[in-house]
């Protein structure tokens, strides 16, 4: 405290030196309340990069807005020390972070309006950490500001730094957040980028040359000014003399020599294009500066690229790899085709984005083929496109709202070649015009039911299934598993939606498929589960809600597992485990798709031309040496998820999926789904009537837990559900059903 006081005494002295009215009025601002000033330069963070690590802690990523290496004293080299110590602070291992002489001969011609330095080594630290741990440009400029209530606040930290902090580390932080020029920050980059050596190895005229530039990068680039460099480098050796830190001798054989340039290409600052995972990493900001409190709003994406965070990722390495290798193997980078194939796979428990590749290298050089800034995996609000037509990976989404409505694996159709669908109507009662559509070819036409349509893919199957099911309740379950349209437009109700007429992500799509696997329970998509810095661990739930009852889950999964076998549109994508999945392409060949899952594991596949589909389709094409009259959906998507499952699910545990509910097995009326409400006045889920057991298996299925009683439904009641609020045991629902059933919250 004695030193702090011989300073406010040195503040005050200044105030009453008759002389120098105008600095007494600017001291006196400066001075009022010195002593309550902050002093702990601890609590201001420098910036730092922010580490993105995979689920195995590994670095998949660091962020920064500069680029720096910061290094242990004990790997710089002690000339350097001597060199930086002898042109800036020659009492420095003698002061308490202050010179008194320098502090009052530069306060007294600073307010003169002669700038003068007169600042030692612990105090130009503690103003670059002012400077690099600002909030705002407005923080950044004050703390670069020539004034005397600037000057009082440098002191006050200086002298907490001096009182917590050994001499060797000032000595550290100062060399390590230095600005060096030519974008270089601390002397490790410097090293580098002037002598493509490492800060351990530098020489005496080396380091006199770097010291030499704290005082004037720009005035001494050596780069750009030699002979400014050159007496500046001069001057610091004069200098280092003067402390005995060289001999005369070694000072004049220092300078007889060239500046010993040997400089490296700038280096540009850390970010995701360094990344071998870049395209999940700019999925990972993007994601993060859009969620509220974390990156949102003024500052937010600083915070991000400054705050030496660690951000927990989803990404599994080992998936990546897979899904990386085999899009490449499939589809080059430089393929004369210019096609983009991406994958992405999701944890269907967590929502957890485990791998997102595309066959593109990360970069935005017009000259160089394969190269994108553009994340085709995510919508285009998070940096991606306007998507990809889906196909008829959509078909699921059709199916699954018929076994919700109660239709059973029987429900047939005659499905020729070519037929129309008339009376389609929007959500809003508008009626569709007639619709013509056709199958791909007549190895396909004829009777179907839901089991067989989906294992052919039959295009007038599903469109007469959606007819039956309602357009509108279509696009209602799919919009609940999470699908929409990756331009941010709503999902447009037209009848070929079926078809998959929606461009959609690979991301959302993955996601979607990623509800069966997880049987009716979705989780948003997600690449970060928590968020460390040097105060704790903030960790983010994953947010998932039920969208489908469970039974509807398990009977769409066994649906989805017919493309695998005999006959199927994917008899030859197995992956030596139970898999499910879709094929997916579109009649004017724009896209070609796959998605599918495992019990623990979704995927999904997109192909297609990021010049525009209408002008360069599917159609006529050489992919990877091999020409295609029409790329599927197996053709070339499916054969990459398959070689991306095979390795992405190796040491994972193999599950089963679960077996249907029997009340499926039968035709479009075998199940007659009813809902109504619990006691507490939540919704009830879909039951069954007699007998009484499929009532109870109904409603364990769908969480809750049963008590007594069955569900008794006239023969008469007409498709379709039968609403109630919080039924009563005997009550009589709309239609002459009477509920015997009593309901609570369950699993």
């Amino acid at each position: 405290m004695s030193y702090l006081s011989a300073l406010a005494g040195l503040l005050v002295a200044l105030l009453l030196l008759p002389p120098l009215g105008g600095l007494a009025l600017a001291v006196r601002d400066g001075a009022t309340g010195f002593l309550s000033l902050p002093d702990d330069i601890h609590r201001l963070r420098p910036a730092q990069p922010t580490r993105i690590v995979d689920v195995d802690g590994e670095t998949v990523a660091e962020i920064a807005d500069r680029r720096r290496e910061p290094v242990p004293l004990k790997d710089i080299a002690p000339v350097m020390v001597d060199a930086v110590v002898a042109i800036e602070d020659r009492r420095f291992y003698e002061h308490g972070g202050l010179d008194f002489r320098s502090v009052f001969r530069a306060a007294v011609r600073t307010a003169q309006g002669d700038l003068q330095g007169g600042s030692t080594i612990t105090q130009q630290y503690v103003k670059n950490v002012l400077v690099e741990s600002a909030d705002s440009e407005k923080e950044a400029a004050e703390a670069r500001e020539v004034s005397i209530g600037r000057k009082v606040r440098e002191l006050r930290y200086a002298l907490g730094a001096e009182q917590r902090m050994s001499k060797r580390e000032i000595l550290e932080g100062y060399l390590n957040i230095s600005y060096f020029g030519n974008s270089v920050y601390g002397v490790e980059a410097a090293a580098q980028r002037y002598f493509s050596k490492p800060a351990q190895e530098l020489s005496l005229r080396q380091a006199a040359l770097l010291a030499g530039l704290v005082k004037g990068p720009a005035l001494f680039d050596p780069i750009r000014r030699p002979d400014a460099a050159r007496d500046r480098r001069d001057t610091v050796l004069e200098s280092m003399v003067g402390t005995g830190a060289v001999t005369r001798e070694q000072a004049r054989a220092a300078k007889r020599k060239d500046l010993g340039l040997e400089p490296s290409p700038p280096a540009a600052p850390e970010g995701c294009h360094s990344s071998d995972s870049p395209f999940f990493c700019s999925y990972a900001l993007a994601w993060l500066e859009a969620e509220a409190g974390l990156g949102g709003g003024a500052g937010g994406e600083e915070w991000l690229r400054r705050g030496g965070l660690t951000l927990h990722s989803t990404l599994d390495l080992s998936m990546q790899k897979a899904a990386r290798r085999a899009v490449e193997k499939h589809v080059p980078a430089t393929d004369a085709s210019g096609k983009v194939a991406v994958s992405v796979l999701v944890d269907p428990d967590t929502g957890g984005v485990r791998a997102m590749a595309q066959n593109r290298e990360f970069g935005v050089d017009p000259d160089k083929r394969g190269q994108s800034a553009v994340n085709f995996a995510v919508d285009a609000d998070m940096g991606g496109s306007a998507g990809f037509q889906a196909g008829s990976t959509f078909k699921a989404f059709t199916a699954t709202a018929a076994l919700t409505e109660g239709m059973g694996f029987g429900t047939s159709f005659d499905a020729p070649r070519s037929t129309t669908v008339e009376g389609m109507k929007s959500c809003s009662g508008e009626k569709r015009e007639d619709w013509p559509v056709r199958n791909h070819g007549d190895s396909t036409s004829g009777e179907h039911d839901m089991l067989s349509g989906t294992r052919h893919s039959v295009n007038t199957y599903f469109a007469k299934l959606q007819k039956r099911v309602g357009l509108c309740d279509t696009v209602e379950t799919a919009r609940a598993l999470g699908v929409h349209r990756a331009d941010g437009a709503s999902l447009g109700q037209w009848n070929s939606f079926t078809l998959g007429d929606q461009e959609v992500s690979p991301l959302t799509l993955a996601s979607a498929y990623a509800v069966f696997a997880a049987r009716g329970v979705r989780c948003e998509p997600r690449p970060i589960t928590a968020i460390s810095d040097g105060a704790g661990t903030d960790r983010l739930a994953p947010v998932c809600s039920r969208v489908l009852p469970q039974g509807v889950a398990d009977a769409a999964s066994h649906l989805l597992r017919q493309p695998f076998k005999s006959g199927g549109t994917a008899q030859s994508l197995g992956i030596g485990r139970p898999a499910a999945g879709k094929t997916g392409t579109t009649d004017n060949a724009a896209a070609a798709w796959f998605a599918g899952f495992t019990p623990g594991l979704a995927g999904a596949v997109a192909l297609g031309d990021p010049r525009g589909a209408a002008q360069h389709p599917l159609r006529d094409v050489t992919i990877g040496g091999t020409t295609y009259p029409t790329v599927y959906g197996g053709t070339i998507p499916g054969p990459i998820w398959q070689d991306t499952m095979r390795r992405a699910v190796e040491g994972t545990p193999e599950g089963e999926f679960p077996r249907p509910p029997e009340r499926f097995q039968g035709g479009e009326n075998a199940t007659r789904a009813h809902r109504g409400g619990e006691e507490s006045g939540g919704e009830m889920p879909d039951v069954v009537g007699s007998p009484r057991e499929e009532a109870v298996r109904a409603v364990e299925e769908a969480g809750f837990e049963p008590r007594v009683g069955e569900v008794t439904v006239p023969a008469d009641v007409p498709k379709g559900r039968v609403a109630a609020t919080n039924p009563r045991p005997g009550a009589e629902l709309p239609g002459g059903a009477t509920v015997n059933l009593f309901l609570s919250r369950g699993r």
